[in-house]
């Protein structure tokens, strides 16, 4: 049912597109024959509103994976160096919220730990609409920031890491299928911020997949069936990234190539000293509007990403 109902808002869409257009080229033929310029701010609005919505389609078309279209849940981790890695992890999450927000996405913190004096250590949110993840997978790797200090007394110039991972929402009936017998479900006292409820009562979740290791623990909510939930989601998206990234390097064996997607992958840099730039390294694609960017406006590298991928091999 949502295939379908994605299926139908691309067909309307494209519909409108088309009707709007021909309205627009009637429109521009009385203009032109009986010589009328009043029209031509109006024509042009509309030319301009098609254009960007032509622009947002077109893009959707390479939007075209087996995930692409689904929700995405999304974890930032903070590198070393402290404070400094803690708080642009925090920045980030703080960007992708914002954008979530622009595309009239809805984004749910699901954890959040905590940095030791500002920041975050990591944090793991779940952004729902069409084609999340075909547009956030862009954002998977490391970010680098350089900035002047705002922890440091001297002001010097610091360098900062953060991990980002993206993951389409597994189904759990079509995707895989996990036994019971094979996770453990503990309960824990929430830390941090959140009310004596929430630090009195064993509302925190961990869940643990026995047969490949992974942990995933939530104490966002205070009830302890919805930790429970939320915990289980991002599992169950850990375990089809892992089966993804199984089928890739299968391919990459055939195909001799060799993936990396491990800490090392820088992907964008975000310099904010001794001048103002944020570029893409797989891409080159950059702009020196580092506060838009880290405002939330992203579309363009997610854009030049996608662009960049077209003609590739699934």
């Amino acid at each position: 049912m949502k295939q379908i109902g994605a299926l139908k808002d691309s067909v309307s869409t494209w519909n409108e597109i088309s009707k709007k257009s021909s309205e627009i080229s009637e429109v521009i033929n009385i203009a032109l024959a009986e010589n009328d310029e009043s029209l031509k701010d109006d024509i042009q609005k509309e030319i301009d509103r098609l254009t960007s919505l032509f622009d947002e389609m077109e893009t959707q078309l390479m939007l075209d994976g087996p995930y692409d279209a689904r929700d995405a849940i999304l974890a930032v981790h903070s590198g070393a160096g402290g404070t400094e890695s803690q708080d642009w992890a925090q920045m980030l999450i703080r960007m992708f919220l914002r954008w979530a927000e622009r595309r009239k996405f809805k984004a749910d913190v699901l954890d959040v730990s905590p940095g030791d004096e500002a920041g975050i250590k990591n944090a793991t949110i779940e952004i729902k609409g069409n084609f999340a993840f075909g547009n956030l997978k862009s954002e998977h790797g490391v970010h680098r920031l350089v900035r002047l200090s705002p922890f440091d007394a001297d002001h010097a110039r610091h360098t900062s890491f953060a991990l980002v991972e993206v993951m389409p929402v597994a189904e759990e009936k079509t995707d895989l299928q996990i036994s019971p017998d094979d996770i453990r479900i503990d309960t824990f006292r929430s830390s941090g911020p959140g009310g004596q409820h929430m630090q009195k009562t064993s509302s925190a979740v961990r869940i643990t997949h026995i047969p490949s290791g992974l942990v995933v623990s939530c104490q966002s909510e205070r009830s302890q069936h919805q930790n429970k939930e939320s915990a289980l989601r991002v599992l169950y998206a850990r375990l089809l990234e892992l089966e993804i990234e199984t089928r890739a390097q299968e391919q990459a064996k055939i195909k001799g190539k060799r993936i990396d997607a491990g800490w090392g992958n820088q992907i964008r840099s975000y310099v904010l000293q001794p001048y103002k730039m944020v570029k893409d390294h797989r891409t080159e694609h950059e702009t020196s509007n580092t506060t838009a960017v880290l405002d939330g406006y992203i579309d363009d590298f997610i854009n030049a990403y996608l662009r960049s991928k077209v003609g590739e091999d699934k």
